[in-house]
C-alpha cells in the first residue's frame, strides 16, 4: 500500500457519518446491508448516505453489490488491514517490547481458539 492510499483511506474515514457507516457494515460481514437499511440505521437520509458511500468505495473501504433493485454495501477488511499494515509496518523502529501493548490490544477481536479434548480424557 502506498502513501497516498492510505491518506484516500484515512480521510475518507475522518468524518463521523462515514465512519459510524464503516463501523455498521463491519458489524454486518460477511452478508452486508442495503443502503436504505444503512441509510435508515443511522438516522442518515438516502441522498446524503448514498454520497458518503461513494466516497467511502472511492477509498476501497466498502464494495457495492447488486441485488435486484437494492445495493448490498460491504466493509473492505482487506483494505483496513492495509491500512492499518501501513501505520504500523516500521512499528516503534522495530522494537518490540513498545510495539507489544498496541499489538495486545487488538488481540480480544479474536478469540482464542478452543482446545479439543482428548479421547478418554476426564474433564
Amino acid at each position: 500500500m502506498e502513501s497516498e492510499d492510505t491518506v484516500l483511506a484515512l480521510a475518507a474515514l475522518a468524518q463521523s457519518t462515514r465512519l459510524e457507516v464503516f463501523r455498521l457494515l463491519v458489524k454486518h460481514e460477511p452478508d452486508g446491508l442495503a443502503a436504505g437499511d444503512i441509510a435508515r440505521s443511522l438516522g442518515v437520509p438516502q441522498n446524503t448516505m448514498s454520497s458518503h458511500l461513494s466516497i467511502l468505495a472511492r477509498a476501497e473501504l466498502v464494495s457495492a453489490q447488486r441485488f435486484s433493485r437494492s445495493i448490498i454495501y460491504r466493509a473492505d477488511l482487506t483494505r483496513l488491514q492495509n491500512v492499518v499494515l501501513f501505520l504500523l509496518r516500521d512499528c516503534c523502529d522495530g522494537r518490540p517490547e513498545i510495539c507489544a501493548p498496541l499489538v495486545e490490544s487488538l488481540t480480544p477481536c479474536f478469540p482464542k481458539p478452543r482446545r479439543k479434548a482428548h479421547v478418554g480424557s476426564h474433564l
